[in-house]
């Protein structure tokens, strides 16, 4: 919270974030990812990388936009590509995965919801990153993550991710019914600890 309280913000986003984090400034890749993995989940009032990075709080979107943005500052080569995932969310699938706390936030029918990841090239390989939960499986260093959704259609992002995810959520989402799922979501995981 200091950083952002005396409004030292000035540096580069990397090094800002890995002093919010507590790495070292030689920090590798797999210690990066797992650091912005472990932030806990919750809307950051501004829903941007310098706002996570504040108010150490983020959703799939702004902590997947964090994490390309300091990989594309220090891992270049890593070519990070941010992916929005359509899907839909059942309460079965909800209840098995987060418990009681959130399927009163999910309609009968179920929801639709716009999901975002982000794929890295490693070792000449794709790799898919999502680190959106504290609680899930830390990346190994090697391997792709297991999506915190579940199936659906993907659709790479452009030159403006946060507007092309709006539009996706205002084509397939309904947000009176996707606003207080995301809210039981973070309300879920900070009475709980990590989901």
């Amino acid at each position: 919270m200091g950083l952002c309280s005396l409004g030292q913000m000035n540096g580069s986003l990397f090094a800002r974030f890995v002093t919010r984090a507590g790495l070292p400034g030689d920090a590798s890749l797999c210690q990066v990812v797992n650091a912005v993995q472990a932030i806990p989940y919750g809307r950051p009032g501004k829903r941007t990388a310098e706002g996570l990075i504040c108010e150490w709080k983020g959703t799939c979107s702004t902590k997947h936009a964090l994490l390309a943005q300091l990989l594309g500052e220090r891992w270049p080569e890593s070519q990070p590509r941010l992916v929005h995932r359509v899907y839909r969310v059942s309460r079965s699938a909800v209840l098995q995965r987060y418990g009681g706390g959130a399927v009163g936030a999910v309609p009968e029918d179920g929801l639709t919801d716009v999901h975002r990841y982000l794929v890295i090239i490693l070792a000449g390989q794709e790799v898919t990153i999502d680190i959106t939960f504290p609680g899930d499986q830390a990346w190994d260093g090697h391997r792709s993550m297991c999506l915190a959704c579940g199936d659906g259609h993907d659709f790479p992002a452009g030159d403006d991710p946060d507007a092309e995810k709006a539009a996706l959520e205002a084509s397939h989402c309904d947000p009176q019914v996707r606003e207080p799922f995301i809210a039981a979501l973070a309300l879920a995981s900070s009475l709980s600890g990590p989901i």
